[in-house]
Parts: C-alpha cells; structure tokens; sequence
C-alpha cells in the first residue's frame, strides 16, 4: 500500500471545503492511466463531489478530458458505461460504496471496463473493504481511498491519509516513492528508495505526478490501528457501523412523511426524504449537539459508524420525529 498525501490548501471549487487526501489519491490514479491515445477519464455520477472536483481540475491542467457517466436508482448505470467507454478513454473511477453509501456492482463495472481496453479504478472506504469484495477481486488496476477511518479522529477538518495499491503491471506509474530495506557493505540494515519516478527530480515537466509530501506520522497511526483491531476486530467495526445505520435508517422511515431512498445493498450512508426543510431538522440536531447529515438532492445524506450508541440514534430519532410532527 503507497500512502498518498494530499495538496494541503487546495479546496472544491463546487463546495467551497479542503479536499482530503482520498481526493488527491483518486486524481493521481487517473493520471496513472493516461498515455498519449488514451486521455478521457470516466467518473461514475455517483462519485463524491470533492473527487470529481479534484479529478477534474488535475485533467484540466494535463490537458486532458474528464466525463461523467450518468447513475440509475443510485448506482452507475452499467449501459451508459459501455457506451461511454470509447477508444480515448483511459480509465474508469467509482466509488465503492458510493457516495449514497449503496454498494454497486463492481465486478460487472470492471468487466465492462476492460473490455473497453481502459484501466479499473476503485475507490474505497476502508472500513467496508473488511467485509466486501476486494478491488483484486473486482478486477481493479488500481484502489484508492481515505485512510482516516483508521484511527484517526478528525480534529478541525484533519487529519487525512490517501491510500493506494496497485496491480504489478501499474507499478511503475505510481506516484511518490516507495523505501525499501536492505543492508549496506559493512552488513548493517539500511533503508533505499526502492522505487521512485526519475521524473520528479531530472525531468520535472514530464513528470505525471510531483507528490512529496510527507505522511509517515498518520501512516504509522492506520499501521499500528490495523495491527491492533486485525482482521477479526475490523470485521466488528465494519458489522457495527453497518447494522447500526440499517437500525437507524427503519427508525427514521416510521416517522410519517420519512422515505429511505436507497435501494439494494448499501453499507453505513443512506439517502432520506423529509417532509420538512432539512436545516430544520439539521439545526434541532444541532442545538443538542448532534451533528446531522449532509442535504443533497432528494433529501439529507445521514452516516453512522461504529462509534455511536444506540442510545444517542434513539434520541437523534426522537428529535427528528418531534421536528416533523411540529412543523408539518
């Protein structure tokens, strides 16, 4: 696994918030895919805005060309791909789970990808990937995604982690640079750059990517939080996060008036209507120090982790259901 830092400064032109590391991991895996035939990059609809904020202006300043592949009840529209996936497309990136927290169908999207003769791009909430399909098994070339689940409590707006894998064919194009250890003539341990783009020091104009930045504290910190939980305890987590959104989620469709959106599988986000405004809703949450979901369209966006009790989902549950029996 590559840790890849992030632009610290940069921001989402749409929505006006720093953008994470995940952002910067996704962007620079783009860049991976392009060579001089193939430039477009397809980005599921269902992506997170700030990703598609961030992919989008690294493609602008390569000069390349990004485009959206519309979704369809929540998830990539499989066919919409197919036809999109013309000869100057590089790569195709999706969210797994999504930005709804549906879980879509990436082994499908992966075949359909290659078939295509362009790079699978997956990117990945950590914490799920202890309990779905791995991006290998989906067929992905390469899997970014947000390292901060791992341990790290965020404290105003950080910190972030961006991480990446790739298969061994991509090996060569990853970004940054990977140490290695080894021993040196006198016999004693001794640490190299085993694999680093020449580019970036010599030849920085046809560099792909200039990261080099340092994330070694918060790598450590995701190193010695996997090591510690393992695989059993990331499991937990991962079950906990899951069946407690679920539990939320019914607690909010019986209120009247309350629709849960999402449709299939889905993991710890979901999508719900309200029969009244959300700020409404969002602002009872927080005067009692709740923090709500995120309004987008078709209603609020809501997450629960494996950090909240049941206790404090009930009382955010009875809050909602008092604020729409009031004001409807």
């Amino acid at each position: 696994m590559l840790i890849v830092p992030g632009r610290i400064g940069t921001s989402s032109p749409e929505l006006g918030i720093p953008v994470s590391f995940a952002e910067s991991a996704a962007a620079e895996a783009v860049a991976m895919c392009r060579d001089r035939k193939r430039t477009v990059a397809l980005v599921s609809a269902t992506t997170h805005p700030d990703v598609v904020a961030t992919i989008r202006t690294y493609c602008y300043g390569a000069g390349a060309e990004m485009r959206m592949v519309p979704e369809k009840d929540g998830r990539t529209d499989l066919d919409a791909l197919k036809e999109a996936l013309t000869e100057d497309v590089c790569c195709f990136y999706v969210q797994q789970p999504n930005f709804y927290g549906n879980f879509e169908e990436a082994a499908a999207l992966g075949e359909a990808v290659h078939e295509g003769g362009a790079k699978y791009i997956m990117g990945c909430n950590p914490m799920a990937l202890a309990i779905m399909k791995t991006p290998a098994a989906c067929g992905a070339d390469i899997a970014v995604g947000e390292g901060q689940p791992l341990g790290m409590p965020l404290a105003y707006g950080g910190p972030y982690l961006g991480f990446m894998a790739a298969t061994s064919a991509m090996t060569r194009k990853l970004p940054g640079r990977i140490v290695g250890e080894t021993k040196d003539a006198d016999g004693n341990r001794a640490y190299v750059l085993t694999l680093q783009a020449r580019e970036q020091h010599i030849r920085r104009e046809k560099a792909s990517s200039n990261v080099c930045s340092n994330q070694a504290l918060c790598a450590l910190t995701a190193a010695v939080y996997m090591s510690t939980m393992g695989p059993d305890g990331l499991k937990q987590a991962a079950g906990q996060s899951m069946s407690k959104a679920h539990y939320f989620a019914g607690l909010l469709a019986d209120i009247p008036g309350v629709t849960v959106q999402n449709q299939g599988e889905w993991f710890h986000e979901f999508v719900s209507d309200l029969p009244v405004p959300a700020e409404v809703v969002l602002d009872a949450l927080a005067e009692k120090d709740i923090l709500g979901g995120l309004p987008v369209k078709g209603g609020v966006l809501w997450c629960v982790t494996e950090m909240v009790s049941k206790a404090q989902l009930d009382k955010a549950a009875a809050i909602i259901r008092e604020v729409c029996a009031v004001c409807s």
